[in-house]
């Protein structure tokens, strides 16, 4: 992933491998530059990249980076507050994903087997 950092009043370009935060390039980068493209090799959907949310509903973030193991909803189905909608592992711990709502599953963005990262939409509820 690439970045612009400002420290000490100067602009650097850095560049961080994704998979273990290994610092791999610095270069210093012009002073009007916009900030790099994020373009992760690995498979979390960038939040650019997301579809679209309804204008309408409460979205269902994820609270860390993981893999979904399993969903136990599907899209058009009524859920209550705290229905657990699937599981996020995160660091071999395996966490609860439940409703912030009484609605319907509007969206569902996610399928067992998903790699998220933080804050990325995992279903809209309406």
């Amino acid at each position: 992933m690439k970045y612009l950092v400002t420290l000490n009043g100067k602009t650097y370009a850095v560049e961080v491998e994704q998979t273990n935060a290994v610092l791999t390039a610095v270069t210093e980068a012009p002073a009007s530059a916009a900030p790099a493209a994020q373009t992760p090799a690995a498979a979390p959907i960038p939040a650019a990249q997301q579809p679209l949310l309804p204008a309408e509903g409460q979205a269902v973030r994820a609270p860390m980076p993981g893999n979904i193991l399993s969903v136990s909803i599907s899209q058009g189905q009524r859920v209550k507050s705290g229905t657990v909608l699937m599981i996020l592992e995160a660091m071999k711990m395996e966490n609860e994903i439940v409703a912030p709502c009484d609605g319907t599953v509007k969206q569902l963005l996610v399928q067992k087997g998903s790699v998220v990262d933080t804050d990325a939409v995992l279903a809209v509820i309406g």
